[in-house]
């Protein structure tokens, strides 16, 4: 007698009911070829089984202290994420300015701390991840390959996207994250390769370029579409790229721009005049100016510009109305930075009578027409300068007399280098009488009249033509003794025979082409320094600033003291435990200084 067995392709009710309770308990591994509601071959196979959450709730297990997990697949889970969490909730809200994420700046970067999206698309740490393992390849899990990724530069992370699936979503996840990108352009590179990248990049705020081709309005229009939210945006070139921006264009990548809050561009030669009208730019660099028709800034909440002018004789520009219409238009401004061969005192008497109450930096370099009386004008009104760069001009020891008189409780930064008429008396003066100083220039103020040798320290124009009432500019001695002083620059005082410094604080010194300079009368008594510049000077010099500054026992001498024996026929020296305490512990603090770095090349 034959007993009926049920055909494999037929489940009966109780035991689809078991299977669905066996895979409700303990989940479904993830690689199977089963069906995920009644456990047959998914090949050729049409389930009639109801999903277990659709039935009544008689049918449901028991409830219990902890969830069970969903019957959906993990595999389908996670591929189908993002359809998912769009449709259930709405996008999350977006965070600060202050609590940006740095994807792709190459900084640190802590994933949970950061302020990741709550959207399980945009976390690598999410619940889904735990779930299922978090293996995107190459057994990764998914924060561990998130921490990988962030650290690859922008050429490199599109081609790890196209190892699997896995890489391909975190580098997407990765991607959408960014809010601050470095892309370097290269000569061979067309405009639709920035806007591939920007297009991966929706929630972008900070930009840099740095373009190795010529640059045009199509490149604004180009991240004026990709970046809507755009804050911050810096534009740099090489030396054999140009700037073929004229005003007109940035004019109106400004107006349409309204986050934008910060605009740092090179090379702006071809810009011709420009009208600026913003109410959220706070930050304006421009460079490469030349012969502006006109200039006109409506951003009342500029708080920050600086013009650079092209070094050429032939520049054109109108200064005077230029800062007078900063003074009517920006009245919130507080640093002020402008280089040009066409500052003159009409210029400053302007800037003195805009009555800029919150400037707190200024400024104006190179301009030779700037002379003591100018100090007095800018003394007179802007009292309150932490910050006062005048290189370039042509005042004297006198007008570093009325800055000492004006500024010695707020002036932290003095700037004066190529000034011929200031000698090492007026500096010494300057860091008697300041005692906030924390940085001071003076390159190419002590100068040798007899030495054509130039240094070159950036932009350095012809200084001889200024004429110089001081003949005796040859062996002068400088003194510096200050509590506060962290970084001095004497770059280039040919002029410089004898140097002491005393200053504890300082960490940068910058002797550069100080080629006059005496080895027997240099003395530096700096224990912070960290690092000297001495290209340009004396082999014998340079042998003398190792000495010194490497040397960690030479200005520890033995303060222990002799006493004669017994029979007074020789000196013993006193031990050890009976000397007192402080010398060992400044001899200990020594032992444990950072070796000074002498920078020759």
């Amino acid at each position: 007698m034959h007993h009926h067995r049920p055909l494999p392709h037929i489940v009966t009710p109780s035991d689809a009911a078991a299977v669905t309770a066996e895979l409700i308990k303990h989940g479904k591994k993830r690689g199977s070829y089963n069906c995920g509601r009644c456990g047959l071959p998914k090949k050729g196979h049409s389930c009639h089984v109801s999903n277990p959450s659709s039935d009544p709730p008689d049918s449901l297990p028991a409830p219990s202290s902890t969830p069970a997990p969903a019957t959906v697949p993990p595999a389908a889970a996670l591929q189908s994420s993002s359809s998912l969490s769009s449709a259930t909730r709405p996008p999350p809200p977006r965070h600060p300015i202050s609590h940006l994420r740095r994807a792709l700046s190459f900084d640190d970067f802590d994933v949970r701390s950061a302020g990741v999206e709550e959207d399980d698309e945009e976390g690598p740490d999410s619940d889904r991840d735990e779930e299922v393992g978090g293996d995107v390849g190459g057994g990764l899990t998914s924060s561990c390959l998130w921490e990988v990724l962030r650290r690859l530069p922008p050429a490199e992370l599109s081609s790890a996207a196209q190892v699997c699936k896995g890489w391909r979503e975190t580098s997407r996840r990765l991607w959408r994250a960014v809010e601050e990108l470095r892309l370097r352009v290269p000569a061979t590179a067309q405009v639709g390769f920035v806007g591939s990248v920007l297009q991966k990049c929706p929630g972008l705020v900070r930009l840099s370029l740095r373009l190795e081709r010529d640059v045009d309005s199509t490149m604004l229009a180009c991240i004026a579409f990709s970046c809507p939210n755009l804050e911050s945006m810096e534009i740099s070139k090489s030396a054999t790229a140009i700037n073929r921006i004229t005003g007109d264009e940035l004019g109106r990548f400004v107006a349409d721009k309204r986050c934008l809050t910060c605009l740092k561009m090179e090379g702006c030669t071809n810009l011709g005049g420009f009208i600026l009208n913003s109410s959220s730019l706070s930050t304006l660099w421009l460079s490469d100016l030349y012969s502006l028709s006109k200039m006109v800034f409506n951003s009342p909440n500029l708080k920050e510009i600086s013009l650079a002018f092209s070094h050429q004789t032939n520049d054109c520009t109108d200064l005077t109305t230029i800062v007078e219409g900063l003074g009517r238009s920006c009245p919130r401004l507080q640093n002020i930075h402008i280089a040009s061969l066409r500052l003159s005192h009409a210029v400053v008497l302007a800037l003195t009578a805009a009555n800029l109450r919150g400037l707190r930096m200024l400024s104006l370099v190179l301009g030779s027409e700037i002379t003591d009386a100018s100090v007095a004008a800018i003394a007179s009104s802007y009292s309150n300068l932490e910050l006062l760069d005048l290189s370039g001009s042509s005042i004297s020891d006198s007008g570093i007399g009325m800055i000492c008189n004006v500024f010695p409780r707020k002036l932290s930064r003095l700037l004066l280098a190529l000034c011929p008429n200031i000698t090492s008396s007026g500096v010494q003066f300057a860091t008697a009488q300041l005692p906030l100083l924390e940085l001071m220039d003076c390159g190419m103020t002590i100068c040798d009249p007899n030495d054509q040798k130039q240094p070159d320290e950036g932009a350095i124009c012809d200084v001889d033509r200024r004429p110089s009432k001081k003949l005796h500019l040859m062996y002068q001695k400088l003194i510096v003794k200050h509590d506060r002083l962290k970084r001095l620059s004497l770059w280039g005082c040919s002029g410089l025979d004898a140097l002491y410094l005393n200053c504890p604080e300082l960490y940068d010194l910058n002797l550069n082409s100080c080629n006059n300079l005496h080895p027997d009368r240099l003395l530096i008594q700096c224990p912070n320094l960290e690092s000297v510049h001495a290209s340009g000077c004396q082999e014998l010099l340079i042998g003398a600033i190792e000495s010194q500054v490497n040397n960690e026992f030479s200005h520890l001498e033995n303060h222990f003291p002799f006493k004669c024996s017994a029979d007074g026929s020789k000196r013993i020296l006193v031990p050890n435990m009976l000397c007192q305490q402080r010398f060992y512990d400044d001899k200990k603090r020594s032992t444990m200084k950072r070796p000074c770095n002498v920078l020759v090349d």
